[in-house]
């Protein structure tokens, strides 16, 4: 089955947040098991947000930058700013 123009986007949008993600919590040389218990959500959903297949709530967005020392508005910009350099 195809996907759709949307869904495609959505997708996008959610590997290049997850890279932004991991690049963050590796410049601050935190496993993915420190930041999940920082945010406190599972260590597993960190991988799953970095690796773009889940993307968090605003809530959980919110306790990712805290655990990470920025804001979340920081990551969903950086995201947003690397989509759409890609799109080009």
């Amino acid at each position: 089955m195809l996907m759709s123009m949307a869904q495609t986007k959505a997708t996008d949008i959610g590997k290049i947040f997850g890279e932004v993600l991991q690049q963050h919590r590796s410049q601050r040389d935190i496993s993915q098991e420190e930041l999940a218990f920082q945010a406190d959500v599972d260590r597993t959903f960190v991988s799953r947000l970095e690796r773009g297949i889940r993307q968090p709530t605003i809530t959980t967005l919110i306790h990712i930058g805290q655990a990470l020392g920025v804001s979340a508005a920081t990551l969903v910009q950086e995201a947003e700013k690397e989509y759409l350099r890609r799109r080009r």
